[in-house]
């Protein structure tokens, strides 16, 4: 669909068309009985991408969006385009390491972070890091959710919540039939892009959307995420946590990665 609702396409564009090719193939791999939508807004302002937000969230349980932008004054007027109690709503926390990112930095979203995550041979984990892209922070716009309370050095929201693979080395295999310039076939993809649509499906999988309070359903379900202790995205920062990964929240992994559906 158009951002509308309508079947009459934005002008194509490569660079989007493998993000496109990444989001749909990720939620079908992830929750294959899954229905998807793919809304499509006009342009990427603002008022467009807005638009589309909320066409999506009246006609989808879970909404995966992988865009994102530096924080501005007026970030918070925009905001009400991603405020839909009950639908959860995941933005890519970005890929440029350490800073915050709008609207990951919305408190109504979940703000996904990104791993490098490594498999033994059978395909369990072997070992999963922060990855050195993840876009963390503390916000200096958006005021702190009432379930971050216990996060201390940050009066602000802080990114992110929760965390998926996204490391380019350990990313995806995505089929792009448009054509990345050009170049059509398989990719490997990684980035926050691929860790967003991720953690969406999860939320999919697990049913709670309609009783859950944006984002803040991981907090209190913990014990289903693999807290990711170790790797940083790449500058020092403080309070430390905000841009290195430690035991319990950090900025670069949030909580952890799934363990099953348990932690949405």
């Amino acid at each position: 669909m158009n951002q509308t609702g309508g079947s009459n396409p934005p002008r194509p564009d490569h660079g989007w068309a493998l993000e496109i090719s990444l989001d749909v193939q990720i939620a079908h791999a992830i929750c294959p009985n899954c229905h998807i939508l793919l809304v499509e807004s006009d342009t990427n302002y603002l008022s467009d991408l807005s638009i589309a937000e909320n066409y999506a969230a009246a006609h989808a349980n879970v909404v995966s969006n992988s865009y994102g932008a530096s924080e501005f004054s007026g970030e918070t007027s925009y905001d009400s385009a991603y405020n839909h109690l009950g639908v959860p709503i995941t933005v890519s926390s970005g890929d440029s390491g350490y800073g915050v990112e709008w609207p990951a930095a919305s408190p109504y979203v979940t703000a996904v972070g990104g791993t490098t995550l490594t498999l033994n041979s059978n395909n369990t984990r072997a070992s999963e890091t922060a990855w050195s892209g993840s876009g963390s922070g503390c916000s200096s716009v958006e005021p702190k959710p009432s379930w971050q309370s216990f996060l201390a050095g940050c009066t602000h929201r802080v990114v992110a919540d929760v965390s998926a693979d996204a490391d380019p080395n350990t990313g995806a295999a995505v089929y792009d039939s448009y054509g990345y310039y050009g170049q059509r076939g398989w990719f490997q993809v990684g980035g926050t892009s691929l860790s967003a649509p991720l953690i969406a499906s999860v939320y999919a999988l697990a049913g709670n959307g309609s009783s859950t309070t944006y984002g803040s359903y991981p907090y209190s379900h913990t014990s289903s995420l693999y807290d990711v202790t170790q790797g940083s995205n790449g500058r020092r920062c403080t309070p430390s946590y905000l841009c290195a990964a430690g035991t319990g929240y950090d900025g670069p992994t949030g909580l952890g990665t799934p363990i099953g559906t348990g932690g949405f």
